[in-house]
């Protein structure tokens, strides 16, 4: 299948490529003066966000980082980075409330909500977590991150979605941070619309893709 990923006109109209790329920037990204900033595990999405957002290149590094829920645990990754240079930065903490230079955001994820498929498979694959749990045969989604009121705003998405999302409560991590999952007994019907017809417009990172069906596949066995 032919994959064809272009640059929109406006990156802060809402189009589905945008509402992908930004997902990702506030699941793992941030802003600074003259620059967004925004990181993959795996080179295909990063080429795929550097694609949408008109980025000239793809940088490269391996990392080690501790594990969210357990911090004496580290693990070793790769991690792309794109960074776009210019008034976008400004621009995007203006209209979408996403904070730069350390600067407490807003987070209006709404602007963007008319392409609710894409911005939150964006976000999940910035700050999201699939695993399988073998001790009860299901599968788990859950979001991490430094900031609660990014979790707040896809909690509020998550809740207008056509198929049924309960989740628990946000919490804090052992590394400081917060989470919250999804119902496990909704995972099978939400994680497939999050990736519903995503093979035709590239808007997906195909590890994470892979990772999920694998886990469903495993939890109907």
């Amino acid at each position: 299948m032919s994959i064809e990923i272009g640059t929109p006109g406006d990156m802060l109209a809402s189009h589905p490529e945008t509402a992908y790329f930004w997902g990702r920037v506030v699941g793992d990204g941030d802003l600074s003066a003259e620059c967004v900033t925004v990181r993959a595990a795996d080179e295909t999405a990063a080429r795929r966000l550097a694609a949408i957002a008109g980025a000239e290149q793809v940088d490269h590094r391996i990392i080690e980082r501790d594990y969210a829920h357990d911090t004496s645990i580290t693990r070793t990754e790769d991690e792309y980075t794109v960074q776009v240079f210019g008034g976008l930065a400004d621009r995007a903490a203006a209209a979408l409330g996403l904070p730069i230079d350390g600067q407490a955001g807003g987070y209006r994820l709404d602007a963007l909500a008319d392409h609710d498929r894409q911005l939150l498979r964006g976000l999940l694959e910035g700050c999201g977590t699939v695993c399988f749990k073998s001790s009860s045969g299901t599968v788990g989604i859950s979001f991490v991150h430094d900031d609660r009121a990014v979790l707040e705003a896809i909690e509020g998405l998550l809740g207008d979605l056509p198929v049924e999302t309960p989740t628990g409560e946000v919490a804090e991590t052992s590394s400081g941070g917060y989470w919250f999952g999804i119902a496990d007994d909704a995972v099978p019907d939400v994680g497939p619309w999050l990736y519903e017809g995503c093979e035709s417009t590239g808007l997906f990172a195909p590890a994470r893709k892979r990772k999920l069906e694998k886990s469903l596949d495993r939890a109907d066995t």
